[in-house]
């Protein structure tokens, strides 16, 4: 991959984030204009998955057709429109109908690039790209802040990340000659592309384990993120301000960590980052698990997103040395939408189950889906090894 294409592919990462925190920092906000309970966010939050996980679901076709770069263009186009829209909603069905060309542009370029890499990088572009999502997605909210700290409407911290999204569609627009060279290189190649139907994607040998490890992942990653300051609140005491705080620094684990797994992942391999992680993982949880007092329950969430750093760069990366670059794009979208299944619906299930049997119960939910994404990564890996 050139180093152009390279830093082009850096900026679609960084854009990648940036809207993914704007709802719910604007939220707040945005339901009281619209006169809508604050739960309502739930839904708007669903319809942007569902048309991620469907967009996801139908990216190898997309890609096939298009090729990587007009299928990048065209999803950061959507994006794009749709936060246009976003800014000019005036009533809460308006915002549910530009949520679905919001999260239809997600789900295809995220498979589209996130395969590309894989292909053509090592590892550590692959835990740095990643480390620079985090990075767009802690500037999203601090766009949004800023607008509202000016006098601002929360309208124009959307049309401010719009403009941002706008003017990469305009590098990508130009950039198609460098992504031609490289389709044109893989077809001449044994990169050919073969094109799967979904049930013959899912047959794969170990193609089952990785999506339920990828749904594991991501589900275990975002219920941390979503209820780690309240169980610190209400089981462990925490004054509000300071449990705030540690959950937001559960995400700056995850950045900081694969900014520094990029230095070593080339030297460990994508298997024993996979393992490394998930025992990090694995200590943070048991520093919530012991009955320790002071720090070490707040330290275990920043343990948990350091822990969390390597495994989802790590497994994409090895995503065609497990099934063969030739179809690696066709699994590639089915592992993202595996991933955005867990991400939508294991936080709520949580929620769920707290309401009844109480918060204190989060440690336990977590690690049921780390043990079995790790059985899950290991019978992928023996599986592909054979």
């Amino acid at each position: 991959m050139s180093s152009l294409l390279l830093a082009l592919v850096y900026a679609a990462f960084i854009s990648l984030g940036l809207p993914d925190g704007l709802l719910g920092s604007a939220w707040p906000t945005m339901s009281q204009g619209f006169a809508v309970p604050v739960s309502y966010a739930g839904i708007v939050s669903m319809i942007i998955a569902g048309g991620t996980i469907l967009s996801s679901l139908a990216s190898d076709r997309v890609i096939t057709r298009l090729g990587t770069g007009k299928t990048t263009f065209f999803s950061v186009l959507t994006t794009a429109i749709a936060l246009f829209g976003f800014s000019l909603s005036h009533s809460f069905w308006q915002v549910c109908l530009w949520a679905v060309p919001y999260g239809l542009g997600a789900g295809s370029v995220d498979a589209a690039l996130n395969n590309y890499v894989a292909l053509h990088s090592t590892s550590r572009h692959m835990s740095w790209l990643h480390c620079f999502w985090g990075i767009g997605a802690s500037t999203g909210p601090f766009i949004m802040g800023w607008s509202l700290s000016r006098g601002f409407a929360w309208n124009r911290g959307y049309q401010t990340v719009g403009v941002i999204q706008v003017v990469l569609c305009a590098v990508l627009l130009f950039s198609f000659p460098l992504w031609k060279e490289t389709r044109a290189h893989n077809e001449a190649s044994d990169e050919r592309h073969v094109r799967l139907s979904l049930k013959n994607t899912a047959s794969l040998a170990g193609a089952k384990a990785a999506l339920i490890a990828f749904f594991c992942y991501c589900g275990l990653e975002t219920t941390t993120g979503l209820w780690a300051a309240s169980y610190l609140v209400l089981h462990r005491g925490v004054d509000p301000t300071t449990a705030a705080s540690f959950a937001s620094l559960f995400y700056l684990g995850i950045t900081a960590g694969r900014f520094v797994a990029g230095f070593v992942t080339g030297t460990l391999g994508d298997e024993r980052m996979v393992r490394l992680g998930q025992g990090v993982i694995a200590i943070g949880l048991l520093c919530l698990f012991l009955p320790l007092p002071g720090g070490i329950p707040l330290a275990g969430f920043v343990i948990i997103g350091v822990g969390c750093a390597p495994v989802y760069p790590s497994l994409l990366h090895a995503t065609p040395a497990h099934f063969g670059a030739q179809y690696s794009q066709s699994i590639m979208g089915v592992q993202m939408a595996s991933a955005y299944v867990g991400s939508t619906f294991l936080p709520p299930l949580f929620g769920w189950i707290a309401s009844r049997i109480g918060i204190a119960f989060l440690p336990w939910y977590l690690l049921c889906f780390l043990v079995l994404m790790v059985f899950m990564t290991e019978h992928l890996a023996k599986t592909t090894r054979k």
